[in-house]
């Protein structure tokens, strides 16, 4: 079911320890943002100096609500303001990634062994030219381009797949595009194991 953001109360509850929020079971809480455009496709960005692609997303500070770090990371990371964007929907609870243990920092406290993600579907409606990574010090991204919706599941790192698959079903059908097949069809292999 999806529920526009006016209908959505957060529930998730994290512990506030300075810098970094970790729940209880090791989860950093974070947003993640999927970026269309009128005729569905969604922004698919390339990270910094490798040929690695995601959606964008970052964490929430302690002093944020969900919203508000989905806004301040859509700025520090494609130079986008809420002006910008329509937001069509976001998740209904909260979707959890894992580590792979390579990636696990076993000598920071509290211990994160993951991110769990709200995650909103946002329209552009302003110009392509406005998306901007020049303005912070340390850009996340250096180019980006629209693919067709379900083309993000073939290139994002393999321990984020799944949250992608999950996030990306909940939300599809808020595009409403006839001819935009946000069905999964030949794409997911077998939507059982990511329920």
């Amino acid at each position: 079911m999806i529920l526009p953001v006016s209908k959505i109360f957060d529930r998730g509850r994290v512990k506030h320890t300075g810098f970094n929020m970790i729940d209880s079971k090791g989860y950093r809480p974070n947003v993640g943002i999927i970026l269309c455009n009128d005729e569905g496709r969604v922004f698919w960005a390339k990270r910094m100096g490798v040929n690695a692609w995601q959606f964008p997303q970052g964490g929430i500070n302690d002093d944020e609500d969900p919203e508000t770090a989905m806004y301040r990371e859509l700025w520090e990371e494609t130079g986008l303001q809420q002006q910008h964007v329509e937001v069509l929907g976001r998740t209904r609870y909260w979707l959890r990634y894992q580590l792979p243990e390579r990636y696990i920092r076993k000598n920071s406290m509290p211990l994160c062994i993951g991110q769990k993600q709200i995650w909103y579907m946002l329209r552009l409606i302003t110009q392509d030219s406005t998306v901007c990574f020049d303005h912070c010090p340390k850009p996340e991204f250096d180019s980006w381009r629209w693919v067709d919706y379900w083309e993000p599941l073939n290139d994002v790192v393999y321990f984020k797949r799944k949250v992608y698959q999950k996030a990306m079903l909940e939300l599809g059908g808020i595009l409403g595009f006839d001819s935009i097949p946000v069905a999964a069809v030949g794409l997911v292999k077998d939507t059982k194991a990511v329920k």
